[in-house]
């Protein structure tokens, strides 16, 4: 299990310094199949297809997670960082007040599936999976 891979990563998103497309292309290469980001919690839980998982903390701070979900706020949250506009730390900020708790992004699916407090969902394929 690469681990080194999954902190890496993070630490870049968190830092503003990576874009979505470079995180998936590490994470792929390091095995990770999905990983789940609990935005209450502040974990990452990553997935490989052996079963194993491993655990990173998100160092950057919790915002508090509206108990509206807005389909129109992820997306517009979403679009942003596809464009390059919106970086992570931005974008974490942005899906809390758009009431997402936590989202899982599925590798090798090529999907994110956003969750609301209330079981609502979002699903996202990625840009090239359409």
């Amino acid at each position: 299990m690469n681990t080194e891979a999954m902190k890496r990563t993070l630490e870049g998103s968190e830092a503003g310094n990576m874009v979505f497309p470079e995180v998936v292309r590490q994470l792929v290469e390091a095995g990770v199949e999905s990983y789940f980001a609990d935005f209450v919690r502040g974990t990452y839980t990553y997935y490989l297809p052996d079963g194993g998982t491993h655990v990173e903390t998100r160092t950057l701070p919790l915002s508090p997670v509206s108990a509206s979900f807005s389909k129109e706020g992820i997306t517009a949250a979403i679009r942003g960082a596809q464009t390059d506009t919106v970086r992570y730390p931005e974008f974490v900020n942005l899906a809390a007040a758009a009431g997402v708790a936590a989202y899982w992004v599925f590798l090798t699916g090529r999907r994110a599936v956003y969750f609301g407090r209330k079981g609502e969902i979002h699903v996202e394929e990625f840009p090239d999976a359409k």
